[in-house]
């Protein structure tokens, strides 16, 4: 595990503490009767924490900034404060704005030098004989890897005392780890991104050539169905590499599947079965996109072709409470689970080996995880001869996920 893994996991826990932390406090302020002083302050505190850290894991653009600011002086304590990258003064609350000038050079050598600077009179002087402003802290929000893109100005109006120069410290350090996280949320939604284009890739090459294939029987003997057969392919294919949306609703992605299903009966004729029981009130639920195409076409290609005889394909979606519960079975030549477990952990250390069914299974688990949590993991179960079950649990609900129409 490298240092920046291990900072960022340091984070989480963190702010997970403070998270429990906050919610117990908010208990004792309901019951006001036995809250004391120094309950209130803590509450008082991780309230406006808890305000702070909300703009600065967005991302901090201007607007977050400005949101952010006013939280952040109260913690410091701080006749004004800003934030500043090394090109302006993203916001400012309170006093100093007529300083900013100043304040923005010397935020940029912050920056730059990644160490905190105190400011004086003699620094700050202007010409404005009613001026309050008497000193600044200034201290860089450090990422994991000790970069700085960004620095904290607490404005004074005497000389920076000791306690201020330390909440200034303090609160940078926090707003820091803040934005930590706000960059680890963001690779996380690039790496999902990344995965769904390297899905596509994996997934097209091996189904369109038989796609066309088949197609092509028919284009003399049955020109009509030859006609439908391509329809349903461009309406596939419109699906599979639409540019916009991770995530998609249930019904959408089955509707995909019935036109992947139609195309590869034309190819397998009767030997190909298909069974669907779908609960209706589960059709809105929001899922990754593409994250149950593969394990039907696994069914297909990995189970069913190499079954001699008839082979069936069952897809169950339940009502399960808070939750969906969704399986892709078929009834094929299943395969060794030692086997599925270890081409598993070689497709995830290694996704540029397109191995196929074992890049398909770790693509969607990793994403399911990456989205719910590891318990929302998919269940394999399978043995030689004995066919194979994909068993995945989908949140009805959940705050990061809203599928595109």
């Amino acid at each position: 595990m490298g240092p920046n893994l291990s900072t960022a996991i340091a984070v989480v826990a963190m702010i997970s503490a403070l998270g429990a932390a906050l919610f117990a406090v908010v208990r004792l302020r309901a019951r006001r009767g036995i809250a004391t002083a120094t309950q209130r302050a803590t509450y008082d505190v991780l309230h406006t924490a808890g305000l702070a850290a909300e703009p600065l894991r967005a991302g901090l653009t201007p607007a977050g900034a400005a949101k952010a600011v006013r939280h952040l002086r109260t913690l410091v304590g701080s006749a004004g404060l800003a934030l500043a990258d090394r090109d302006r003064l993203l916001a400012l609350d309170g006093r100093g704005g007529h300083h900013g000038q100043q304040l923005l050079a010397a935020a940029v050598q912050t920056i730059n030098m990644r160490r905190s600077t105190v400011l004086g009179e003699t620094e700050l002087r202007c010409d404005r004989v009613d001026c309050p402003v008497r000193g600044a802290v200034i201290a860089p929000l450090t990422g994991p890897d000790g970069r700085a893109t960004v620095a904290l100005v607490a404005i004074a109006d005497d000389q920076p005392a000791p306690g201020l120069v330390q909440a200034a410290l303090e609160t940078a350090h926090w707003a820091g780890a803040q934005l930590a996280l706000a960059e680890l949320d963001s690779s996380r939604e690039r790496l999902a991104r990344a995965e769904v284009r390297a899905l596509r890739a994996q997934i097209s090459p091996h189904f369109i050539y038989n796609a066309l294939t088949a197609i092509g029987s028919f284009v003399r003997t049955d020109p009509e169905r030859a006609r439908e057969l391509i329809l349903e392919f461009a309406e596939f294919t419109r699906y599979s590499f639409r540019a916009h949306g991770e995530f998609t609703t249930l019904a959408e992605e089955l509707r995909s599947i019935d036109r992947y299903l139609t195309i590869e009966r034309a190819r397998f004729g009767d030997r190909l079965q298909v069974r669907l029981q779908i609960a209706p009130e589960v059709l809105p639920v929001s899922l990754p996109f593409l994250c149950l195409q593969p394990l039907v076409e696994n069914a297909v290609r990995h189970g069913l072709s190499r079954k001699p005889g008839v082979g069936m394909v069952s897809i169950e979606a339940r009502d399960a409470g808070a939750e969906c519960h969704i399986t892709v079975e078929d009834d094929g030549v299943g395969m060794d689970p030692a086997v599925l477990v270890s081409g598993i952990a070689e497709a995830a250390a290694d996704p540029s080996d397109d191995s196929g069914q074992h890049v398909g299974l770790s693509n969607v688990d990793e994403r399911l995880r990456s989205v719910f949590g590891d318990q929302f993991g998919l269940v394999v179960e399978t043995g030689l001869g004995s066919g194979t079950k994909v068993s995945m649990r989908v949140p009805k609900f959940h705050r990061h996920v809203r599928a595109s129409a």
